[in-house]
């Protein structure tokens, strides 16, 4: 009986392991406005080649046809929605890095990573610095049932 008890133990720490190692920042997020704590877009992150990208999905606070004026190059004045403003997240360890974000507020880049919290697969950090990580700010997005 206590080998029962010992091998259920093991299978179950090895399973909480291994979706905890699996867990993927792919879905859809829920972004938050840093000024005022309202819900401000949906991003879908989807893995391509390897590195994880995000797109604006859906618009919660502006019309679905917003452009990003302050965007740079290319993204300057085209549509918020559809467009990427996460690309080339790499897995590093227990979080995605050696990215890029872009704030469609501002027009500016960003490195950036993002991670989950321990057994948390439902909020999403997302830190976006220049230069050194320490200069910068955390978001905490939230994952959209689908």
């Amino acid at each position: 009986m206590m080998n029962l008890k010992y091998s259920l133990s093991i299978l179950l720490l090895s399973l909480a392991y291994l979706t905890a190692y699996t867990q993927s920042p792919a879905g859809i997020w829920k972004t938050i406005d840093d000024e005022t704590g309202e819900a401000k877009s949906h991003v879908e992150i989807y893995e391509k080649d390897g590195k994880y990208h995000g797109k604006i999905v859906k618009l919660l606070r502006v019309s679905s046809d917003k452009t990003c004026d302050n965007c740079p190059g290319a993204k300057k004045d085209k549509p918020l929605l559809g467009m990427e403003i996460l690309w080339a997240l790499s897995p590093d360890k227990d979080m995605w890095t050696k990215g890029k974000i872009m704030d469609p507020e501002n027009g500016k880049t960003y490195k950036c990573k993002v991670w989950f919290e321990e057994g948390n697969g439902d909020e999403l950090y997302v830190r976006g610095y220049i230069g050194i990580s320490a200069l910068g700010r955390n978001q905490t997005w939230y994952r959209v049932e689908e």
